[in-house]
């Protein structure tokens, strides 16, 4: 029997596609090493993102043609990732790519869905820091569970502020530097001069993606971020309400005025799941609820259930957003009260319910915003002639 060799592996890795740049993995420099020793090979395939919700079946299809090829008696891949960046972007020193998360309007769970957001991508292995700049309203410290000012330490150029971690998710914030019961009453230049203070003076060290909570509307700190730092792209919250769909799109309008790409628009609050049971009630039957005066019907099963989503905020205000701008619907997440008892509790609902509907659409979220940050930075990369 013939053995092996390393022009084979290629050959047949050169089947397995990238499904969001469509090249095969060969061909787009994936595979950063290929060994063949008698019948073993051993490769290390590279991603684009720590965070691609494609890895597993990428790397079943790469195992699956390597056992293949004749000769080939065992398979060892190493799935591993960087996350592309610019090689000409000057911004926060190690730190590959900064992400806003921001909004119109303000109680739209923005900064529920950035720290569910950050240890989502923390939780794919992906290294993930948090910036607070919501000056007047610094939620970040309860929501991880931190608080206390952050350590010092001497550095050539000076001082430097140490982030505070918490579950794999390096963070800075307003928060710990002023007493929990004060007031930051603050003019556009010393929000200025913090943001940049937050980029200049924290040591982040090497981060694939640092998410910033950005304080609602179209403010100070949006413009700060955008003149100090290259930011990779913009995450806009919404609920399904009018009134905040409207402010959201001055927020986009904004984002396009200081040539921040949009990576797309999440809605937050996107109904109410009713369950509940009547004991003695005939399968198939109809039970009529009322809500706020309003009534609907809704299906008994056979254990006597009954389900119903209720649109609190009304339906479909992303959707008419993305519609309207020409921009991506990364996805919904309901109204749930674990949401807010996780956050209150300073431990996100992606790690403290896992297993949850609004956690399961924030890993999805996630894993899309990573996507959409991976093909945009391959296809600005530099093409070699």
């Amino acid at each position: 029997m013939s053995q092996p060799t390393e022009a084979n592996v290629l050959d047949a890795l050169r089947q397995v596609i990238d499904p969001d740049l469509h090249k095969d993995i060969v061909s787009l420099g994936f595979i950063t090493s290929n060994k063949v020793e008698g019948g073993t090979v051993t490769v290390t395939i590279n991603l684009t993102t720590p965070a691609c919700p494609m890895k597993e079946k990428m790397e079943k299809e790469a195992r699956e043609l390597l056992e293949a090829i004749p000769g080939v008696t065992e398979v060892n891949i190493e799935m591993t990732a960087v996350a592309p960046t610019l090689a000409e972007a000057k911004g926060i020193p190690g730190v590959r790519h900064v992400i806003a998360i921001s909004s119109g309007k303000g109680g739209v769970g923005k900064s529920t869905l950035s720290v569910n957001l950050a240890c989502a991508l923390a939780q794919t292995g992906a290294k993930v820091g948090l910036l607070d700049c919501d000056v007047y309203g610094p939620d970040i410290p309860m929501m991880m569970g931190l608080k206390g000012a952050p350590e010092q330490v001497s550095r050539e150029g000076g001082v430097r502020l140490l982030p505070k971690e918490a579950h794999g998710v390096k963070t800075m914030s307003i928060g710990y530097l002023i007493p929990e019961d004060q007031p930051a009453i603050w003019r556009g230049p010393m929000v200025h001069k913090l943001v940049q203070q937050f980029i200049n003076d924290v040591e982040w060290g090497e981060l694939d993606y640092l998410l910033v909570d950005m304080p609602p509307g179209t403010g100070d700190a949006q413009l700060s971020l955008a003149n100090l730092v290259p930011v990779t792209g913009a995450v806009l919250v919404t609920t399904p309400q009018a009134v905040s769909t409207f402010d959201v799109g001055k927020a986009v309008g904004m984002f396009k005025q200081v040539n921040i790409k949009m990576l797309g628009i999440v809605e937050n609050m996107a109904g109410i799941t009713i369950e509940g049971k009547v004991e003695g009630a005939v399968p198939g039957s109809d039970m009529e609820l009322t809500l706020s005066g309003k009534s609907r019907t809704v299906k008994i099963d056979e254990n006597g259930k009954f389900s119903t989503v209720v649109d609190l905020f009304g339906k479909g205000g992303a959707d008419t957003l993305c519609e309207r701008f020409g921009l991506k619907n990364l996805g919904s997440v309901p109204l749930h009260p674990d949401v807010v008892m996780a956050g209150d509790g300073g431990v996100p609902i992606v790690l403290s319910a896992p297993e949850s509907i609004p956690a399961q659409r924030i890993q999805e979220i996630a894993g899309r915003i990573a996507q959409r940050i991976a093909i945009q930075a391959f296809a600005e990369l530099p093409v070699l002639q």
